[in-house]
């Protein structure tokens, strides 16, 4: 008997139904004429937590950290136990196995696990499912690969919940306990991939709440030309007075000085006119990432509702398999594309039906590339036709979108003649940028985007030394900007590429490769979880992100290595290479160890105090000041809050610390430092340590006890 394990219902279901002589539903199972499908729900295996290991961690201790398994175990989920019962008995049952998890590495492990679990010594194949329509399907049954050729994608994705559990269970225990050391009733959840991305909203919101915009001056200028009108930008020389570091005139008058010059100087020559032929190829199909930050900018969706919406097309066999990190093609599918085209030009959405009888499906983009394709490839329509009308909203917008980005591959590269014209005129150099469109090609169905490139309008045919005249001026005046505040999706497009964020400069070559950090699937739940636990808020129509003071917190008291994504963007960069087998599994968690150590020793030398970012320090209980948005404005505030609530105009000089430095230790606790404070009848020192009332009353501001002694 050969045994079929899905990894959830949906696919068992679609899967039996492409065997011979399906039969009826049994109780887990169903039996058809090609073998038994049995299916999981998800991960029925869960790592089994510290306590169960040893009873003693139940209790957070510092001196019990690192834990550190010997042998890793796994407990079966107890939602999972009825089901997973029926798949040990088939697997004891069968004959041969057909593992049908997803095409991922995280699918792989699944089924892998289960079977690792009981212990099975028997033949077991691999079918790949990209999509579930009937075709597919029957497709994949007659190219079963081996499992042990996915070994090494198990290996990855096993390595990468051991990382994640070292991390997670280790450093949110030891950052925790500094913390409530230093008097803070809370539980820091640490993360490998969720806290950098959380550093990430945080820096970004500091850059905007300390961004001072520069006010500068654009000198644009008409020039007459024989053939036309060209208008032309003021380029400064390097020597040119007024400029600020980034080469921008910030000297009203002199901008102004230019115009008058022009004015009283009105010939000038061209100097250089430059046409280059320039092409550029179809936009990649999508994988989830690209769709989820596409629909984000297009319709404002969550990247969950766009994960949501392209699973249940999948599993209406509308489209190929949602959780897709590849943007490629195999060749092999070029065979449907005839069908595809055909249901797209029937559908009743009239831009599509457009779209695709325009198409030629004889062109071959780029996005045709075995090389580039993994156990999946990118999230295409299927040969199923599409009940357009039938769907719900979402679905019919991320459907369009998936449909548009297929059809872009059938449509010729867009070609354009890029000019660049450079005028002398006035002692000074004008110059100016044109775009003239060859071929539209696939841009035809991207021209609502509004995303074109800056290059726009055609420029009159020039050649060098031709004569010009100014024909007027004008002096624009602009102001920085701050960064744009992250969105669910640029938030999400960050992680993905998160070699622009590392803060070691010599990686970023190297991990633009990387898939980012996290996974396809598991992005969206990490930024899910941020927001649940109310470590950022979502504002304003767009859904801006927004730190809170838990986030600012937790941010001030963990180490760059925790904070900046470097060394989360190489785990994966391991992990990647391990699922090729150029890594291994016990090598990657050694090295984990290593740095988990590091950690731990850092979070008993820094005892949890956060760090002043900008440099102020509370004289109320000696933490850190940081930058806050309350309802009047910014504000400096005490991270040590609500046990602390002593707060700073943002205008104010930094507030000196007791004692002008000096540190006067209470002598009744021997631990917390006397703090001067203000009362109704004047300043009187009280110890900071909290459960300790020690207080004395002020004495030239030193406190009485120590007013007549050296001891501090």
């Amino acid at each position: 008997m050969k045994l079929f394990i899905a990894e959830k219902p949906s696919m068992a279901r679609e899967l039996a139904k492409c065997l011979p002589q399906p039969q009826r539903q049994e109780k887990g199972f169903i039996r058809t004429g090609g073998g038994i499908v049995t299916w999981a729900y998800g991960h029925m295996l869960q790592q089994a937590e510290p306590q169960d290991y040893n009873r003693q961690y139940k209790q957070w201790k510092d001196a019990d950290l690192p834990i550190i398994p010997e042998h890793w175990k796994l407990l079966v989920s107890p939602n999972s136990r009825e089901q997973f019962d029926v798949i040990c008995r088939l697997i004891g049952d069968a004959d041969s196995i057909v593992h049908a998890g997803d095409p991922d590495r995280e699918g792989q492990l699944l089924i892998d696990e289960i079977l690792d679990y009981v212990g099975n010594t028997k033949r077991v194949e691999r079918i790949l499912l990209n999509a579930l329509d009937e075709k597919s399907i029957g497709e994949a049954l007659h190219d079963l690969r081996d499992n042990g050729d996915f070994s090494h994608l198990k290996e990855s994705a096993l390595a990468r919940s051991r990382a994640d559990w070292l991390i997670g269970m280790n450093l949110s225990r030891a950052y925790t306990l500094a913390a409530r050391r230093q008097g803070h009733r809370v539980v820091f959840p640490i993360g490998r991939v969720k806290t950098p991305t959380l550093a990430l909203v945080v820096r970004r919101q500091r850059e905007i709440d300390n961004f001072k915009p520069v006010t500068y001056y654009v000198v644009k200028a008409q020039f007459n030309h024989a053939k036309g009108v060209i208008t032309a930008q003021w380029q400064p020389g390097d020597t040119q007075a007024g400029l600020d570091s980034e080469g921008r005139c910030i000297d009203k008058k002199k901008a102004e000085e230019i115009v008058e010059r022009l004015r009283a100087q009105p010939d000038g020559t061209i100097a250089e006119g430059k046409k280059t032929k320039k092409k550029e190829a179809q936009r990649l199909p999508l994988s989830l990432s690209s769709l989820q930050v596409l629909a984000g900018k297009r319709y404002g969706y969550s990247p969950q509702q766009v994960l949501d919406a392209a699973q249940q097309l999948y599993e209406r066999k509308l489209t190929t398999y949602p959780r897709s990190d590849c943007e490629y093609l195999p060749l092999n599918q070029r065979k449907d594309v005839p069908a595809i085209l055909a249901n797209l030009g029937r559908l009743s959405d009239k831009t599509l039906s457009q779209w695709a009888g325009r198409a030629d499906g004889s062109i071959k983009s780029r996005a045709w590339n075995d090389g580039k394709i993994t156990a999946h490839h990118a999230i295409i329509p299927t040969t199923v036709p599409c009940p357009y009308d039938k769907l719900t909203a979402v679905q019919r917008n991320i459907y369009f979108l998936i449909a548009q980005a297929y059809m872009a591959q059938f449509y010729p590269v867009h070609e354009y003649i890029q000019n660049r014209i450079v005028i002398a005129a006035a002692g000074e150099q004008f110059v100016a940028h044109g775009k003239t469109v060859v071929v539209l090609g696939w841009k035809e169905l991207y021209q609502s985007d509004g995303d074109d490139d800056d290059e726009k309008g055609e420029l009159p045919p020039v050649r060098k030394g031709d004569g010009v005249q100014f024909r007027r001026g004008k002096v624009e005046e602009k102001a920085t900007k701050a960064p744009p505040r992250f969105t669910s999706s640029t938030l999400l497009q960050a992680m993905k590429e998160i070699y622009k964020y590392v803060k070691d400069d010599s990686l970023k070559k190297k991990l633009k490769e990387v898939q980012g950090i996290g996974t396809e699937a598991t992005r969206a739940t990490i930024i899910g979880e941020l927001i649940e636990r109310k470590f950022l808020v979502e504002e304003g129509k767009k859904k801006y992100l927004k730190p809170t003071d838990m986030a600012y917190l937790l941010v001030d008291s963990l180490p760059d290595e925790l904070l900046y994504p470097d060394e989360t963007a190489v785990w994966e960069e391991r992990l990647y290479q391990m699922s090729l087998g150029k890594d291994s599994l016990a090598d990657f968690l050694s090295a984990q160890e290593l740095f988990l150590r590091k950690l731990i020793a850092a979070a008993r030398n820094n005892d949890g105090t956060p760090q002043p970012k900008e440099g102020r320090v509370c004289p109320q209980c000696g933490g850190a000041m940081v930058r806050r948005h309350g309802k009047y404005g910014d504000f400096w505030g005490c991270t040590n809050y609500p046990k602390c609530r002593h707060t700073e105009r943002i205008d104010a000089p930094p507030a000196s610390a007791a004692g002008d430095g000096e540190s006067y230790v209470c002598p009744r606790c021997k631990e917390g430092i006397f703090v001067r404070r203000s009362g109704p009848y004047g300043p009187f020192w009280a110890c900071s340590k909290e459960g300790c009332r020690t207080t004395c009353a002020d004495v030239d501001g030193v406190p009485s006890i120590y007013a007549a002694s050296s001891e501090k």
